[in-house]
């Protein structure tokens, strides 16, 4: 019933269950499942020369009539272990050598129903030692130096170490198989497929064991019955099997002695089905090109799959802040401490006292509620409290993205300028901006100690702290405030921002934009990496002291710095100390200072912190 010859109507006409084995033995005729009756009385031709092998799957009795000819079919050729053709084509002398049968080790020595050295039974067909002898002595005698071997056989030497063997002892250059039944044809050598020359050596060694228990356990039978004739292609056929390539020399060795040189040079073509794809070889010129064409797999189905058939997280879309108990999030919220820290941190300040801060940004809310939608159309919103201040503030976050990415090009056209200029240290601070976009920045000018306070939750936006320190007030500086979510990186060299986005990852890691300074090119080399999120802000700042060209890169927090009129340059009046930056001074007017998870005085604030 997997004849192409029948169509799909009368097939599932003839499965059908009221159909009888014995109804369908007598409805199938020769017609249904073979066109070789066609072939052979003329009424198919074909048009162009046909050499082949035998499969696995034929009978063994035409076969002998197409060996002693008795059938014969224009430009059809049968390879097998007696015959050999050469085709003088496109400047190369091509010598084709075939050995048809499946390969199955226990019927090495069964003739079945053959009468010659052909072996088969049962509509099936095998090979035999003598088989292999045979067409080595074939081989040997037809050996041309000038002329190129192309061994074709029914069984894949990629996979039997006997039939790879073969190739070894025929010299052959090329093989084609097509005894697996792939969707795709395959084209290899054993150098691209096994990690050195002892893989190659197990495999060979693999079927030479699968052998020699056979040939042990009939030996005695086999020396009985054979004659002169065949001891000598039994003879041959040992040869094959104990042909394994010298071992692979030992590290240190200056030459590579006793290499075999099929484990790079000989090619493999394993072939699909011919109702899904096929094989071309070019000739031209004495240049051997190869096109293969598959069908392949049909990867359709998985449009087409059902959403039930698909598992969703239990209350996904509709979970809120209260359940967190029931479907506890993946990353749990920063826990919150007994009494309210003081010193409340900018949100792009990386805090090395996090873990002791309450959760202000709404960062922390739980997983349930999907961030892409309560972002963009608020579809999720809880109806507790804490979760609507959240949505709020994740709302003024992206209004204050959006202020950022319309002050991008004036920022960079003036940041040069910024750089070079001194800031004037004592001038009036100027009142914060009534515009919205400012108070939900989380970069507002600190507020005086007669300020009125904040109110105790998210609406009033995030504020320096107020404290009692005798310290001055944090001048206004007047260059654009940097993104969020920024990480600061010194590179080891030279580089391209293309070469830094690919090394952060590119858009599918979140990264937004890539700026490196004109004034980095030289002694500083250094740039600004901005994402989408604190998260994935996060998630790049592992790459810290990872290699870009083989050198590691130093990958921070950017951090917001003060003006720089009491800041110099290297080698300049002003010197490399400085007052530090926002969050230095944040930290100690709290009167703790941390770097890098250590505790330290209120002296080291100034020191060493890059700054953007």
């Amino acid at each position: 019933m997997y004849s192409p010859l029948i169509s799909t109507a009368r097939r599932n006409h003839l499965l059908a269950p009221e159909n009888t084995p014995s109804a369908i033995r007598s409805t199938v005729d020769i017609s249904l499942i073979s066109e070789f009756p066609l072939l052979l009385s003329g009424h198919i031709k074909l048009q162009v020369p046909v050499f082949t092998v035998w499969g696995a799957c034929e009978d063994v009795v035409i076969l002998e009539k197409f060996r002693n000819g008795t059938y014969a079919i224009d430009n059809l050729h049968v390879l097998d272990e007696a015959t050999t053709r050469c085709l003088d084509v496109g400047g190369v002398k091509l010598r084709l050598l075939g050995l048809g049968g499946a390969l199955v080790p226990h019927k090495m020595f069964d003739n079945g129903e053959g009468n010659a050295t052909i072996a088969g039974g049962q509509g099936t067909m095998w090979t035999t030692a003598l088989q292999i002898g045979e067409l080595v002595d074939t081989a040997c005698r037809v050996f041309d130096q000038t002329e190129t071997r192309l061994l074709v056989t029914h069984a894949s030497p990629g996979r039997e170490g006997i039939i790879a063997q073969l190739a070894l002892v025929l010299k052959a250059d090329l093989s084609i198989s097509a005894g697996l039944h792939f969707r795709y044809a395959t084209s290899y050598n054993e150098f691209s497929v096994q990690a050195d020359l002892d893989g190659f050596r197990h495999k060979l060694l693999v079927g030479k064991d699968g052998f020699d228990k056979v040939w042990d356990s009939v030996k005695a039978q086999v020396d009985a019955v054979i004659d002169d004739n065949q001891r000598i292609l039994l003879d041959k056929a040992l040869s094959v099997i104990e042909r394994v390539p010298p071992a692979q020399p030992q590290p240190g060795t200056t030459t590579a002695t006793g290499e075999e040189p099929a484990w790079k040079n000989c090619w493999n073509w394993n072939l699909c089905d011919a109702a899904f794809g096929s094989l071309v070889l070019d000739i031209k010129e004495g240049r051997i090109s190869a096109e293969l064409k598959s069908q392949g797999f049909n990867y359709a189905y998985r449009r087409t799959a059902t959403p039930g058939n698909v598992s969703q997280t239990p209350n996904s879309t509709i979970s809120s802040l209260p359940n967190v108990a029931t479907n506890p999030p993946t990353k749990g919220p920063t826990p919150v401490p007994a009494e309210k820290s003081a010193s409340p941190m900018p949100r792009e300040v990386k805090s090395p006292l996090a873990v002791t801060s309450p959760t202000i940004s709404g960062k922390d809310t739980p997983k349930e509620i999907p961030f892409s939608q309560v972002k963009t159309n608020g579809t999720s919103t809880p109806s507790s409290p804490p979760s609507e201040r959240a949505d709020k503030d994740k709302s003024r976050r992206k209004e204050k993205r959006d202020k950022k990415d319309k002050e991008r090009s004036e920022r960079e056209s003036k940041e040069t300028e910024k750089e070079s200029t001194e800031e004037q240290r004592d001038g009036p601070t100027p009142a914060p901006d009534a515009h919205p976009g400012y108070v939900q920045s989380g970069k507002a000018t600190p507020v005086l100690d007669d300020a009125p306070a904040p109110p105790d939750g998210l609406e009033g936006g995030l504020k320096s702290p107020t404290t009692d320190s005798a310290g001055t007030r944090t001048p206004t500086s007047r260059r654009p405030h940097r993104h969020p979510w920024t990480l600061f990186v010194r590179l080891p060299a030279v580089v391209t921002e293309s070469e830094l986005r690919d090394f952060f990852g590119g858009e599918q890691a979140g990264v937004t934009r890539v700026h490196i300074p004109q004034y980095s090119q030289g002694r500083h080399r250094i740039a600004y990496v901005e994402f989408g999120d604190e998260d994935l802000m996060k998630t790049g700042l592992e790459k810290n002291s990872e290699k870009l060209n083989d050198v590691p890169v130093e990958v921070k927090i950017a951090i917001e710095r003060e003006d720089r009129g009491d800041r110099g340059g290297r080698g300049g009046p002003r010197g490399r100390g400085g007052r530090g930056g926002y969050a230095a001074r944040t930290f100690a007017a709290a009167g703790v200072t941390k770097r890098n998870g250590d505790a330290r005085s209120t002296g080291e604030n100034g020191k060493g912190r890059d700054a953007a």
